[in-house]
């Protein structure tokens, strides 16, 4: 019932992954390359987050999500070299995933999907809500702040279980119950087509009598090295 728009955008770089794939055959055990390989055709295999449909149109869902906890860090993509997705190393460093887990206990959080992305039109403080709409002017990209946010694994009902993170920049918080309006969609999430989903989102949602309140969220759900085609994106808006 719900909305999976395939962008029919197949990059022409088949042979560059071959390659790839070659090298991770040769490095990995079979049961890690079998793994890998999902990731690259898309296979979600980690922990994605419930929720209730309430509404499914052609244009879009409306899902009620449960409360959950989020491991989040809000910077300027200045701070990375311009780098809109700087944050996800900060994060990655939390729950270890790339090695040894940067918080007091140390305890390895298992890795869940999607990474979520919003931005503010100025910077404020991390313990706030974000309710500035984004600036999408070209001279204001690497000015405007970014959040970038995990959601922890279920195990963590409440913020207080999750390890306290060493890296002063990652803030844990309860997010409570919220409802979506929601857009599915594949390929690559760039900046010009989030803003084409974005725009089409909000239109449809005001024409069936919804309000439309906060920024809106980018959710992406594979790694860089799934293929465009394969990869699954949402835009869900607040109301």
């Amino acid at each position: 019932m719900s909305l999976y728009v395939a962008l029919k955008n197949a990059t022409n770089s088949s042979y560059p992954n071959r390659l790839l794939l070659r090298s991770l055959k040769s490095q990995l055990t079979l049961s890690r390359y079998q793994s890998v390989m999902g990731m690259v055709l898309g296979k979600i295999s980690v922990e994605t987050p419930k929720y209730e449909v309430i509404k499914s149109t052609n244009e879009y869902e409306i899902r009620k999500y449960p409360p959950s906890v989020l491991a989040e860090v809000t910077y300027e993509p200045s701070e990375f070299k311009g780098n809109k997705d700087g944050g996800f190393m900060v994060l990655a460093n939390y729950i270890g995933a790339l090695g040894n887990p940067q918080n007091t206990k140390p305890e390895k959080i298992a890795m869940t999907a999607p990474v979520i992305t919003k931005d503010s039109g100025e910077k404020i403080a991390m313990t706030a809500p974000v309710v500035t709409k984004a600036d999408n002017s070209e001279d204001n990209d690497n000015n405007k702040t970014v959040t970038m946010q995990f959601i922890l694994p279920s195990v963590y009902g409440k913020a207080e279980e999750a390890p306290k993170p060493t890296d002063e920049r990652v803030v844990i918080r309860d997010e409570g119950e919220r409802k979506y309006g929601v857009v599915k969609f594949g390929g690559v999430a760039n900046e010009q087509v989030v803003k084409e989903k974005v725009e089409k989102l909000k239109k449809s949602l005001e024409i069936d009598g919804f309000k439309v309140i906060g920024d809106f969220l980018l959710a992406r759900y594979n790694p860089p090295w799934t293929i465009p085609l394969f990869r699954t994106n949402e835009e869900p808006k607040t109301f």
